[in-house]
């Protein structure tokens, strides 16, 4: 038995002019249509929505963070409860990270050694271990149907020393990621690291594909620099990776950025940004990003975006959506919530029509004359 007899990833179209592609990934718990976005939901929950609001989203797989599970829920109560699907209550395809980043991220709580990674959680103090053999079993404890391996993220910036290290245990931990990995209906994928060297990323991107895994991805980027530097290590990583599987590009999450993967070669992203821009009033639209608080809204009685079809702007206004937000009504939150999420899903899903017929690039050169205007 392999992971094969519960995956498979079947790529429908590619752009004649891009890396563009459109495909279907088949997982034990729904199929998905390729590119995807895939809404964060950290602790078990997509922040400020219930299942069925984020169904009506159109959300065909979301991601739950292993970090936050273990520390918070306890993974072996996930487990008990019968895994993420049972505990949620949510029967489609579900995403678990590793954890790493959030670790990496405990810059002064935590020593990074070859073994593992030893951290305090910093809300009470206490003291924990995580081991790439560690983050396999939280992860199958979990029960997500896609899993990811555990790797160091290493900063920006950073000097090429720390940016070699950084990968060298990250190779070492995906070999004893997948020596650890026994449940094969759940998928491990390997992350590509190097930093912002092209060097590094390249020898990441080789080593990684030597395992037989159902789908690679790519990490370290959306770390805080600069938009240029992500495209081109996007750019130059997406190609070296396997061509008959997915490709997830961890992080990223505006529409600019959605379109641009896209054109890379990324089928599926991930990125808290949409329901955190939501609460702090922010949200999409085909003419860029505006934000809700703003004066010009008061007495503006037509949806957030005249081409979008979600809830929030088939049933409400700018102006009553304002009225919320200042009144620190929690539904202000909740409305621009589906639309963010709505919105990235339609694009994609309005790309990927797009690479089906052969127009890609026009569609690709239209959206970003809109998203580009301030």
């Amino acid at each position: 038995m392999s992971y094969s007899d519960f995956f498979n990833f079947e790529l429908i179209k590619t752009s004649k002019n891009s890396h563009a592609r459109a495909g279907i990934f088949t997982t034990p718990h729904g199929i998905i249509n390729t590119p995807i976005f895939m809404p964060v939901g950290t602790n078990s929950a997509v922040k400020m929505l219930t299942n069925d609001q984020i169904i009506s989203t159109g959300a065909e797989i979301i991601l739950a963070n292993s970090y936050h599970m273990y520390l918070r829920a306890g993974t072996k109560r996930v487990k008990a409860a019968g895994g993420l699907h049972s505990w949620m209550n949510f029967h489609k395809p579900i995403l678990t990270d590793s954890g790493g980043f959030q670790v990496f991220s405990l810059s002064k709580l935590r020593k990074i050694t070859e073994d593992g990674v030893y951290f305090s959680d910093p809300k009470n103090g206490s003291k924990h271990f995580i081991s790439p053999e560690i983050s396999m079993e939280i992860q199958e404890d979990l029960g997500a149907d896609i899993i990811m391996a555990f790797d160091e993220c290493a900063p920006y910036p950073c000097d090429y020393k720390q940016a070699k290290s950084a990968l060298k245990k990250t190779n070492n931990w995906l070999e004893r990621c997948f020596e650890a990995h026994k449940n094969f209906n759940q998928a491990l994928f390997p992350i590509v690291q190097g930093a912002f060297f092209d060097d590094l990323r390249v020898e990441s991107a080789n080593f990684v594909s030597q395992f037989d895994a159902a789908g690679y991805a790519i990490g370290g980027v959306s770390v805080g620099e600069p938009v240029d530097m992500k495209n081109h290590i996007t750019e130059i990583t997406a190609p070296l990776l396997p061509f008959n599987k997915p490709r997830y590009l961890m992080g990223v999450g505006t529409p600019v950025d959605l379109l641009n993967g896209i054109k890379f070669g990324i089928d599926m992203f991930d990125c808290v940004l949409p329901t955190r821009n939501a609460r702090h009033g922010t949200f999409f639209t085909y003419r860029g990003n505006k934000c809700i608080k703003n004066k010009q809204f008061e007495d503006d009685f037509s949806p957030l975006d005249e081409r979008c079809d979600c809830y929030a702007c088939k049933n409400h206004t700018k102006a009553y959506i304002r009225h919320l937000y200042r009144t620190q009504e929690a539904t202000a939150a909740t409305l621009l919530s589906i639309h963010n999420i709505h919105f990235l899903l339609k694009l994609v899903k309005d790309v990927r029509k797009a690479v089906l017929e052969d127009r890609f690039e026009e569609y690709y050169a239209e959206l970003m004359r809109g998203f580009e205007t301030k």
